[in-house]
């Protein structure tokens, strides 16, 4: 199987091209940025799909990141992933930023508890936590930091993500303190390539994580009346 995978939810634009009979990760391309994910990505993916040797057409599926991340950022790679699925006649798979930045921690030993946090600004995180053998815990969701250290703050579990340094900073001094911090600002992209090849295709399109409502709400107030 040959995977296209894309990232844009975070602060990086990423790509990358798996193939599963080869074993190995032929291509793939990462670029940090905060915004102007628009104007890199489909550039990357070209570069990305030069440097794999492959057209479009003997893509198996592409994968993409659903969040929870930038609205906007979200927004772009969900598109790219839909449009070149529609166009190469393949199914577009969509993966948890979550489970993508949990992945390889899961991989490297999946007897301790992993917690994944992104910062969702105003002292509020997006949260998962897993358990051992990659089994959720905590679900998926949009939580205050106070709550975010009581669900986290046992078994010195390893954090990754934006928030993973927010969360050590205010660890608990009676509990175990957390075996690693990794604040990484975008998960790694092999590995959403990985989770994509290895994901079951339910037919769906994928569609935004957001966890949240958008921040920009609709003036009502100062609409005008149709006449």
């Amino acid at each position: 199987m040959r995977v296209l995978a894309i990232d844009t939810a975070l602060e990086a634009c990423s790509a990358a091209v798996l193939d599963t009979e080869r074993g190995e990760i032929i291509a793939h391309e990462s670029l940090p940025m905060v915004r102007g994910h628009a104007e890199a990505l489909i550039p990357l993916i070209a570069r990305v799909m030069d440097m794999a040797l492959i057209g479009f057409s003997a893509l198996d599926r592409i994968a993409v990141t659903t969040g929870p991340g930038s609205f906007t950022g979200l927004r772009v790679g969900i598109s790219a992933a839909r449009g070149i699925a529609l166009a190469a006649g393949k199914p577009a798979i969509g993966l948890s930023t979550l489970a993508a930045y949990a992945a390889p921690l899961i991989a490297a030993d999946d007897t301790l508890p992993v917690v994944v946090a992104i910062d969702a600004r105003h002292d509020h995180v997006y949260l998962q936590v897993f358990g051992p053998g990659g089994r959720t815990i905590v679900a998926p969701r949009l939580a205050p930091l106070r709550d975010a250290l009581r669900v986290s703050a046992t078994g010195a579990p390893r954090l990754i993500g934006t928030a993973a340094g927010i969360i050590a900073s205010a660890w608990p001094s009676g509990e175990r303190a957390p075996s690693l911090v990794d604040s990484r600002r975008a998960p790694d992209i092999d590995w959403v390539a990985r989770l994509g090849a290895a994901a079951a295709d339910t037919g769906s399109v994928p569609k935004p994580l957001y966890l949240r409502a958008p921040d920009a709400q609709p003036q009502n107030a100062a609409s005008l009346a149709r006449r």
